[in-house]
């Protein structure tokens, strides 16, 4: 099976995360699928952002859920990358949607709800992949368990996953008991048991951040289903020389 490529808030390495430079860039360079944040506004509005607070990425301060979507577009998202982008700015769930739709692209959506569980996020989520005919192309995942309970009836619509950097030997069983359909795992919890019982169970396993050269390798070798990563561009190209190598 061939590893899928997913850009990790878009190409986090080279432009301001969860920006439509760093999703344009991820694009441009050949990933496959973009993940992305998400969190609510004051006024209830899906928009992409890692942290809960804008203090790290924006020259905002406080959390997301206390503005709303028009307050939050006065806050420059990319100064504190570089200069070259003060334009960018936090965009929507709907924006983004808009933007992928025509391309061939997967989806990831992360759900920031382990801190801030946010009301309704799960269904307010759903119904707009619903409303731009985006579910089968779309894996929405969470650390929250509760909320991946929540996603459970839409699981024959979309991929439902299960965020987690926790060892558990019973990882895949209790997975399935939540509801999920899909396991995204930190790269240390990566081992052939584990994938060999998701993959015998019709469950996606996918590993998330995998920036460096070794890493890559391993989750190709062992046939995760994707990788999450900052640098997309780099994974393509070893993913091409690992392919190569297997051929010879």
């Amino acid at each position: 099976m061939i590893t899928e490529i997913i850009a990790h808030r878009g190409a986090s390495k080279i432009a301001p995360e969860n920006t439509m430079f760093a999703f344009e860039l991820a694009y441009m360079l050949g990933a496959e699928g973009i993940e992305t944040d998400v969190q609510l506004t004051k006024d209830n509005i899906p928009v992409l952002i890692h942290d809960e607070s804008l203090r790290r990425t924006t020259n905002g301060k406080g959390y997301v859920k206390d503005y709303t979507y028009k307050e939050l577009q006065s806050l420059d998202a990319g100064s504190w990358f570089s200069s070259d982008f003060c334009s960018a700015r936090i965009i929507t769930l709907e924006d983004f949607l808009v933007w992928i739709k025509p391309k061939n692209l997967t989806i990831n959506l992360e759900l920031k709800n382990n801190k801030i569980d946010y009301i309704n996020l799960e269904s307010i989520v759903y119904r707009m992949l619903k409303e731009h005919c985006l579910e089968k192309r779309t894996t929405i995942s969470t650390f929250n368990p509760t909320s991946v309970k929540r996603l459970k009836k839409y699981q024959n619509e979309i991929g439902v996953a299960l965020l987690t950097s926790r060892q558990n030997p019973n990882l895949v069983e209790y997975a399935k008991s939540l509801g999920a359909n899909a396991l995204h795992i930190k790269y240390r919890l990566v081992n052939r048991s584990l994938i060999t019982e998701a993959h015998a169970n019709t469950m996606a396993v996918r590993v998330y951040t995998v920036n460096r050269y070794r890493q890559m390798i391993n989750c190709f070798h062992e046939a995760c289903d994707g990788i999450f990563t900052d640098v997309p561009y780099k994974a393509v190209t070893l993913r091409k020389v690992f392919q190569y190598k297997r051929q010879l």
